[in-house]
């Protein structure tokens, strides 16, 4: 769970943190693929194409000489 607390009633600042936190774990992309029903082969397509892509990016740096 989330908590954000608001310091000398600076509202802004606290949205701004809590956006930053909620962002950092992944809340707003997981509601974006919930609005709609996503098949079990397309969820795993998307899973599987995701990895691919972190390994890639993860790999990256580690062939360079």
């Amino acid at each position: 769970m989330v908590q954000v607390s608001v310091r000398d009633n600076n509202l802004e600042n606290a949205i701004k943190t809590l956006k930053r936190k909620l962002q950092k774990e992944g809340l707003f992309k997981e509601v974006k693929q919930r609005r709609y029903y996503e098949k079990p082969s397309e969820k795993k397509l998307r899973k599987r194409e995701e990895a691919v892509k972190k390994n890639r990016k993860g790999a990256k740096g580690f062939f360079e000489f």
